[in-house]
């Protein structure tokens, strides 16, 4: 390789690629097609995983420890009591990674060991995605996964047409077509052809932009223009195209959607970060008692020392007092190390373990449907489910199902789709209600469901606007019709609002059957009625509806239209008033009920007045200047005066419980943000059918400027009005930024509700450096921010700004494979196993069924995840203060020499045996109330949000408690047994009886303290608890019996101590004295502070106990329905309609599948629109058959 090509590889700055040449393309090193999300391979674990883990402040701490335990001059305390634990430890944590590697492994080699049709030396062979190469040539067939990202060069569909699904990128559900060039299309399937292909592809290096593709094919001595339409990426699906052939551009990580994952970051709780931090201020502390017992080790051998060598006699005598602090500062240094306990860390790591198998057990979270259940696919965060600030939220598939249901209609004045009971009252519509016969007709969707049986009615008695209306849906869309075997009829719709639309229509008698670019064909009630199409006027943005003109068999004219109803209601004949009143009326209460509505009109035409309009048109159409607007001047000149038929509306189906879970969310002070690549509309009435949006919110915010310069004027045009409002209202909503930091975003009062809705092009604008901060202020004062259109990068990029700027936890929680980075980015992601794959669901932290078991998931699981751990934090470091600084106590009546307190075996057991159970039963079962409450007070979250269980200052009050209870245990025995002697006149105390006086008082203590703590007494608790005093006892007099004494006499020299000691009353005395002193004052702060300030926890606790003897009523929030001004749901495509591609007959194949009307190849005509000029003579060929027009 040269140097220009190995810098190259590095910095690529264009792409060259040549088809059919691998050697060629191998020259610049491109990535192949294989993944790799996992982090390990067999070789690199151990060293990565080890390097990963001594990361953490504590490993390394021990390790340091262990190191000076291995040095004899100055350790007192075996090296056996460092190393089995953290050996323990680096064990589990690597057993847990590993496991956690090995799935990511099984999910990558289930990707890369997919097969594809891959062209190879003139032939088609299966080969392995992994082991497709940048140039090579594929074939895929329909409903296939793209394998990586191909420039289209043929497909079955005429002029390189090809249709693609690309929810896996983007979220969008419905079709998107795309085009070979003319020169490449005409390669066909010819495998020899194809092998002969060799263009060389000149284009972008390697990005993230789904939208965007600029490039040059050079081929046979001539340039060609490519651009993202002729673009097939990894992630899409193949719909509606038997075949096609694909040359690969970008392959594995370097294909868009890869490169729109974003990085696997390594996440940690802020638990974790607060202990790395405690650590080290404990160990500073630790520094500070060894220096102090150094300094007293050397000024006690200087004056003191000297003086006792006749009993202690010494190998070497040590004369250097300096020397001597020294070593005993090390000495003390491995003695205190108990403070942090490396069993801290076994323990923290079994908790939430058994947090994580709590979820998965979790039946209210099974998802019976699906049979699937929640799952934690990582153990390392479930605290961090409790401190959840912000929640950002795809909608597609995560807030709704992604189905579009014909739910009610308004036909001339009159409602139909609700039901009624015998009095004439609103019934809900149930499982037992049934639903509408439609076996009269044959091609009906066995799928749809509709209850009220009037509408058929008015059907089948033949009413003039009810068939009217539904001519209209079978009429006016672009949806494409597949009839694969007779009666087996499929739509392909560009938008699931169409394909529900033309459902209805077909399951009502009038089914739309097939369409060539003249024609379309409707059975109405069982007889074909083939519609003569004169034009298609598309949908887009901004007019907001769609028409189309046709001629029927009786060669009448008809205009028929559907779009928004503020649109279509100005473009009506006076006439309709009345009706237009009554209409709107209906829907409003349409849209009252988060439906999608949509108007219908039509419009008689006079044959004269059609001819002079479509000469205009065809002027237009060919025209340079102005053309779009020509265009949309003579579509507004005809859609004039139209007769108002009625109202459609659709249930864009959210998910089971969604609202209600948004607003018990929204109760516990957690902000939710959708982010969603769908269009603006669509994104709003979801809002409001989930109550995010309100018409009672002061004001909606919509920011759509495309410069840098519109969207800061949008910006502090909407902050402006909030600061304003807030001067000029007194009352109110308050909503009250915190400040965090420095570096945190001011702090407002805002009085009232505010939305935010920013379209992508605008949040490209807001997310630059000069003014993400003004966005984020904006954002952060408003109660609801919706962000449109978004691409999967952005998403990334609004997560990354909350992070940096408002330190605040963050969720993200999605369903596809566009959601993956915003899920890797935020602090917790939450996948939905839901229609869009399991791309999210494999990133995620946790995965879900469905967005109902997120507040459960937040309010049950992760506050009592984050309640356990910080109380268990509380509790094991308080008791770890009182076991170790005993020993400092200590050294000052022990010349400083680093003896310790208890003995060596205490030292060992003290945190492995006696207290571990206890400790670990109240961080795996305490809870402060029960789960139903804790679903019913939203507002108990808060206390994790604000992190006020377990902080800098509660680690100071644990150990100030702790170091209390340590100068206890020492100074009351050793004041009660100083000068004291036995009846038969000797000493009560020696050094061990005085070591086993201090350690039962400490085991009781601590005991009586955990059971203080405890909140939820389970039998796990009980039987742990007093269990572990009595092996404590029992292992007391074990070591200290005679027969451990006769098999190991140099090991337990001391027999009989326990006994002797522990028969004595006055030793029984001391410890309940010491046991009463350590408690009592805890006892008597927490009943005044319950007493004179309870807590929201503390009065929910009083009210569930003072009602558990009376079972609480279940309280469920209702639904509740908004009422709202209009919304229209016209939201038939995210680009311009297919009118165009239809009426030109580019997307139309040669032969047609419906069998009544066969039709030979449609001839190639430069102007649809003069071809309908030729034809206007000819009303009576409207009802012919393609074949005879094209004859």
């Amino acid at each position: 390789m040269t140097p220009f090509q190995r810098d190259h590889t590095h910095s690529e700055e264009e792409r060259h690629a040549k088809a059919n040449d691998r050697e060629y393309n191998e020259r610049f090193c491109y990535a192949d097609n294989r993944i790799k999300t996992s982090k390990y391979n067999i070789f690199t674990f151990l060293p990565i995983n080890l390097f990963e883990q001594f990361q953490r402040v504590a490993n390394a701490y021990f390790l340091f420890l262990l190191i000076l335990q291995l040095i004899p001059e100055i350790s007192s305390l075996s090296w056996f009591t460092t190393i089995v634990p953290l050996v323990l430890v680096l064990t589990i944590t690597a057993v847990k990674d590993a496991t956690d590697d090995y799935f990511r492994h099984k999910s990558d080699n289930q990707v890369n060991n997919r097969h594809s049709q891959v062209l190879i030396d003139g032939k088609l062979q299966n080969e392995k995605w992994m082991n497709v190469r940048v140039g090579d040539i594929i074939k895929l067939e329909n409903n296939q996964f793209v394998a990586a990202d191909l420039l289209l060069l043929s497909s079955s569909e005429p002029y390189g047409l090809c249709y693609v699904e690309t929810a896996e990128l983007d979220g969008e559900t419905n079709l998107k077509v795309r085009q070979a060039l003319t020169v490449t299309s005409e390669l066909g399937a010819d495998i020899s052809c194809l092998a002969e292909f060799n263009g060389e592809v000149i284009c972008e290096p390697p990005n993230n932009k789904l939208d965007r593709f600029s490039g040059t094919l050079f081929w046979k001595d001539n340039k060609y223009s490519l651009d993202n339409e002729k673009m097939l990426l990894r992630g899409c699906v193949l719909r509606n195209t038997e075949w096609c052939f694909g040359m690969v551009i970008f392959a594995g990580p370097q294909t868009k959607l890869m490169q729109n994952c974003g990085r696997t970051k390594f996440k940690r709780t802020s638990i974790d970060r607060l202990m790395n931090t405690l650590v080290l201020w404990i160990f500073v502390f630790l520094i500070c008692m060894g220096i102090i017992l150094a300094i007293g080790n050397s000024i006690w051998e200087y004056k003191v020392g000297s003086n006792f060598r006749i009993y202690l006699s010494w190998n070497e005598v040590l004369d250097d007092p300096v020397l001597s602090g020294f070593l005993t500062f090390w000495s003390y240094i491995i003695i205190l190390n108990t403070v942090v306990p490396i069993s801290l860390y076994v323990s923290v790591e079994v908790i939430r373990l058994g947090h994580s198998h709590f979820i998965n057990w979790d039946r209210r979270m099974y998802y019976a449907k699906k049979d699937t259940p929640a799952e934690a696919r990582t153990t390392t965060l479930n605290e961090e489910l409790g401190q959840i600030e912000y929640i950002f939220s795809d909608k597609t598939g995560t807030l709704t199902q992604n189905i579009m249901v014909f739910s009610k209609c308004s036909i001339n004045g009159k409602t139909y789709g609700d039901m009624y009971d015998e009095l004439g009252r609103k019934i809900e519509v149930s499982e037992k209600t049934p639903a509408v016969d439609f076996s009269f007709n044959l091609l009906s969707d066995k799928k749809f469901k509709f209850y009220d049986h009037s509408l058929l009615e008015a059907i089948k008695i033949g009413e003039p606007t009810v068939h009217e209306f539904f001519r209209l849906l079978a009429l006016c869309h672009t949806v494409m019709p597949e009839e694969k075997n007779e009666g087996d009829l499929h739509y392909q719709a560009q938008s699931p609002d169409e394909g529900a639309l033309v459902t209805a229509a077909r399951s009502f008698g009038f089914v739309f059957r097939a369409r060539t670019p003249e024609t379309i064909t409707v059975y109405e009630m069982g007889e074909p009625v083939t519609y003569q199409l004169l034009a298609i006027l598309d949908f887009n943005n901004f007019r907001k509806r769609m028409s189309v003109i046709v001629r029927n068999p009786k060669g009448q004219i008809k205009l028929y239209s559907k779009g928004a109803d503020v649109i279509l209601f100005d473009r009506l004949h006076p006439s309709n008033d009345d009706l237009m009143e009554t209409t709107s009326d209906h829907l409003s209460e349409f849209a009252g009920e988060g439906l999608r509505t949509l108007a219908l009109a039509y419009k008689d035409i006079d044959e004269d007045y059609l001819a002079q309009w479509l000469k205009k048109l065809h002027f237009a159409s060919i025209s340079f200047d102005n053309r779009e607007e020509c265009l949309s001047a003579l579509y507004e000149e005809i859609e004039q005066n139209m007769m108002l038929l009625g109202a459609t509306a659709i249930e864009d189906k959210l998910q089971e419980g969604v609202p209600e879970t948004i607003a018990c969310l929204n109760l516990a002070n957690i902000k939710i943000w959708v982010l969603t690549g769908d269009k603006q509309e669509t994104a709003m009435n979801i809002g409001y059918s989930c109550n995010i949006l309100t018409d009672d919110m002061n004001e909606l915010f919509i920011i759509s400027g495309h410069t840098a310069l519109e969207v800061q004027q949008e910006l502090r045009k909407a902050k402006e009005c909030m600061l304003g409002s807030s001067r000029d209202i007194g009352n109110g909503h308050t909503f009250s930024e915190k400040k965090k930091n420095s570096d945190s975003v001011f702090e407002e009062t805002i009085s009232g509700e505010y939305a935010l809705i920013i379209n992508g092009h605008s949040l490209a604008q807001a997310l630059e450096t000069d003014l993400e901060r003004i966005f984020l202020d904006i954002a952060c004062m408003c109660k609801t921010v919706i962000c449109c259109r978004v691409t999967p990068l952005q998403k990334a990029h609004v997560v990354e700004l909350i992070r940096k700027y408002k330190k605040a936890v963050t969720l993200a929680i999605g369903d596809g494979a566009n959601d993956v980075s915003m899920i890797k980015t935020a602090h917790i992601g939450v996948g939905i196993s839901g229609q869009e794959g399991m791309q999210a669901v494999l990133a995620s932290d946790y995965s879900i069924a469905q967005f109902r078991y997120l507040q459960r998931l937040l309010l049950v699981h992760g506050r009592w995840s984050y309640f356990r751990m910080c109380n268990f934090l509380h509790y094991f470091f308080y008791k770890n203060f009182a076991f170790t600084l005993v020993h400092f106590w200590y050294g000052f009546f022990c010349g400083f020499s680093a003896q310790t307190v208890y003995d060596q075996w205490f030292v060992t057991l003290f945190n492995v045996v006696y207290t571990s159970l206890p400790v670990l039963a109240m961080g795996l079962f305490d809870q402060d109330v029960n789960e139903q409450n804790s679903m019913e007070h939203a507002k108990l979250y808060e206390p994790g949000q604000l992190n006020l269980l377990f902080n800098k200052h509660k680690f100071f009050i644990c150990t100030v408690q702790g170091i209390y209870t340590s100068f206890v245990l020492f100074f009351i025995p050793y004041g009660a047994f100083a000068d004291s002697v036995r009846g038969d006149g000797l000493h009560i105390m020696d050094q061990q009886s005085f070591a086993v006086t201090i350690a039962t008082s400490l085991v009781i203590v601590v005991s009586v303290q955990i059971g203080l703590d405890t909140n939820y007494w389970t039998a796990v608790n009980h039987f742990f608890i007093w269990g572990s005093v009595a092996v404590y006892f029992s292992i007391l007099f074990f070591l200290h019996s005679d027969g451990i004494f006769d098999i190991f006499p140099s090991q337990f020299p001391f027999v009989g101590t326990a006994r002797n000691s522990l028969s004595q009353k006055s030793v029984w005395l001391v410890i309940l004295l010491t046991t009463a002193v350590c408690v009592m004052p805890v006892v008597a702060l927490r009943f005044l502070r319950i007493d004179l300030n309870p807590t929201l926890t503390d009065k929910v606790r009083h009210m569930q106990q003072a009602r558990r003897k009376h079972r609480p009523l279940e309280h469920n929030l209702k639904r509740v329905r908004r009422t709202s001004s209009r919304r229209s749901a016209y939201a038939f495509a995210h680009q311009e309609g297919y009118g165009e591609l239809i009426t030109s007959g580019k997307n139309m194949k040669g032969t047609s599948h419906f069998s009544m009307t066969p039709g030979g190849r449609i001839q190639n005509s430069t102007s649809w629109i003069e071809n309908l000029l030729k034809k206007r003579t000819d009303p009576t060929g409207a009802d012919r058959t393609p074949k005879q027009q094209h004859q």
